[in-house]
């Protein structure tokens, strides 16, 4: 239908503006490219001259390692039917029927990249190193008398202190593993099986929220991004997979009881509590999930689910509390412990704008674009939700962006020197839903480089953490 020739739209400017934000959004992903380029270099001088990164394939935690492996043929063929299926099975699968693909498909691609570094070392011994969980889960045979004595581990000058990632996280941590051990499924096989399996959720629980939050097309739109993200890399097989599950399923369950579309909402409200309150004893930064949690009710206008929220979160502390572990204590711990390592020498003004590369990376080039896109459209989004309800994409502007907000409090902060590749992830992967906002007709080709990026990340390295 041609429109009239006064109809007061301007079809050349039209044209021009979608042909003007498809080059900003290529011009976005390059220079991402050139970022983390530039990390690479400045990374290597600096490690080359005084060894203070504590990396060797700056800016990421990695080794320079081309390889393939029992699992390279499964990425490629997931990979290949998520480019050339997945979004017309977004738009056409019932509701239930596309979570239950996502969280399949996700699984898939991020046990396909674990196997690309083979099972023992790509799953079975990934959480089994000197740094990790599982070097302390047996010394929680009274867990009790554990965490009341937990902070006196913390300290590197304190006896018998606990490895690295056990010492930098609250209890809540190493606890799921010792809850694994007491099941019958300890070592480094369950461990890994656990976080991939839990990990993979997350995609299904961002769709959840977006959807409550009245954005089902949006939802639809970043279903198949939020497979072959490169991402995954990170999540297969590490426990920040597991975290940034459980605070995507906080927010989420948050979402609905603040939209009113579950039966018991208020019940719905103390389930996000406790998984948000959870959340404060897997990883201390995840106390910043506080920021995408107020947008959530900001966005369904309405504070009913705070007071069942904050009883569920009050729960968990007062759990945690009552059998000996103070946060606070830990937290001041922590930081002393944390300088008292590698991070006392890591330099600030490196790293500060280094981890934004890392950033880049995670969320693959379809996630710069769509940053791109979101922060174009918050002045409209601001003006928009002032007078009345939020429009088509706001829901998915202001979440993301109160997303981004955490984020530079992480990293502006100090606590986040190198490593962010993993220690984000639970912020990294609301980045993902932006591709969303890419016109339709370029999304296979964002997904091809989405694709690619990750392939590439783990068959040219050997990340670690």
């Amino acid at each position: 239908m041609k429109l009239p020739l006064h109809s007061g739209i301007d079809i050349r400017a039209v044209e021009n503006e979608k042909r003007t934000g498809r080059r900003r959004d290529m011009l976005a992903a390059v220079a991402a490219a050139v970022l983390f380029a530039v990390a690479a270099v400045v990374g290597t001088l600096i490690q080359r001259a005084d060894h203070s990164l504590y990396v060797d394939w700056a800016p990421l935690y990695a080794d320079w390692l081309p390889h393939v492996g029992p699992g390279t043929p499964a990425a490629l063929a997931v990979a290949a039917a998520v480019v050339v299926h997945g979004p017309r099975l977004a738009v056409r699968l019932p509701w239930r029927g596309l979570l239950g693909a996502v969280w399949a498909a996700s699984m898939a691609w991020i046990w396909s990249l674990a196997l690309v570094d083979g099972w023992q070392r790509g799953v079975a011994e990934r959480l089994t190193a000197r740094h990790e969980y599982l070097r302390g889960v047996d010394r929680f045979h009274d867990i009790g008398a554990a965490l009341r004595g937990f902070t006196g581990h913390i300290l590197l000058t304190q006896p018998d202190h606990w490895p690295a990632h056990i010492a930098g996280h609250p209890p809540g941590a190493v606890l799921t593993f010792v809850g694994l051990d007491r099941l019958g499924l300890g070592g480094g096989a369950w461990a890994g099986a656990f976080c991939i399996t839990v990990g993979g959720s997350a995609a299904a629980a961002i769709l959840v929220t977006l959807r409550a939050l009245g954005q089902e097309r949006a939802a639809r739109a970043a279903a198949p991004f939020l497979v072959p993200a490169p991402g995954a890399v990170w999540v297969g097989a590490s426990a920040d997979g597991y975290f940034a599950a459980v605070a995507a399923w906080g927010l989420a369950l948050l979402a609905l009881a603040a939209t009113r579309t579950v039966r018991a909402p208020g019940a719905v409200a103390f389930g996000s509590g406790l998984l948000l309150g959870l959340t404060a004893y897997l990883s201390y930064g995840l106390t910043l999930l506080a920021l995408p949690a107020v947008a959530v009710l900001l966005l369904a206008r309405t504070a009913r689910p705070l007071p069942f929220a904050l009883m569920g979160a009050a729960a968990v502390a007062g759990a945690f509390t009552l059998t000996g572990f103070q946060w606070w204590e830990g937290y001041s711990l922590l930081v002393e412990r944390y300088y008292q390592g590698v991070a006392s020498d890591r330099p600030y003004a490196y790293w500060v704008w280094a981890n934004l590369a890392v950033a880049t990376v995670v969320a693959g080039p379809a996630g710069v674009a769509g940053v791109r896109r979101m922060l174009s459209a918050v002045p409209d989004t601001v003006r928009r939700l002032r007078p009345g309800g939020p429009g088509a994409p706001d829901g998915l502007v202001v979440l993301t962006f109160a997303v981004l907000l955490a984020l530079a409090v992480a990293d502006l902060s100090g606590m986040s020197k190198a490593e962010t590749e993993r220690i984000w992830l639970p912020f990294l992967v609301w980045l993902l839903p932006t591709a969303a906002l890419l016109p339709a007709v370029d999304r296979r080709r964002w997904l091809v480089a989405q694709a690619c990026l990750g392939l590439l990340v783990n068959h040219l390295l050997l990340t670690g953490w």
